[in-house]
């Protein structure tokens, strides 16, 4: 089976948010909502997140970068925004999705979330994960 395909089932079968495989091991799982998972295994496993495979229930133009800068190699993702499918072919990461959308909305669906705003006018991973890591710490302290 491959990392993609053990993913997958990780993301499911446990109930996840977000699953990250590489070399048949699961590297990280989470269940916590939106981008603040994936920056989390950004922070916790850094370079060692290069070549593994991600599942994921929404993936945006913002998750597509991180993936970019962590250098994964393969995307799942439930729901996949036109922007992240994008961000993710310009960059040769391999994906795969349930359904393809015009855009993420915020946790209230009222309104596009705020890392995708965020990421609109981005066109460099490094860029992008120093301001979500940036707006993360500014939406904390507003709770």
């Amino acid at each position: 089976m491959s990392d993609l395909d053990i993913a997958k089932n990780e993301l499911y079968e446990e109930n996840l948010t977000l699953a990250i495989v590489k070399n048949g091991t699961v590297l990280f799982e989470t269940r916590s909502h939106r981008i603040s998972g994936f920056l989390d295994a950004v922070e916790t496993l850094g370079s060692t997140l290069a070549g593994a495979a991600v599942a994921d229930r929404v993936v945006g133009k913002a998750v597509a970068f991180l993936c970019v800068y962590a250098k994964i190699k393969a995307v799942y993702a439930a729901v996949l925004s036109r922007s992240a499918h994008a961000v993710l072919k310009n960059n040769r990461i391999s994906c795969e999705w349930n359904e393809l959308v015009e855009n993420v909305l915020d946790a209230n669906k009222t309104g596009v979330c705020p890392f995708e705003k965020a990421a609109a006018d981005i066109s460099d991973a490094e860029e992008a994960y120093r301001a979500f890591k940036h707006l993360r710490e500014n939406l904390k302290s507003y709770r």
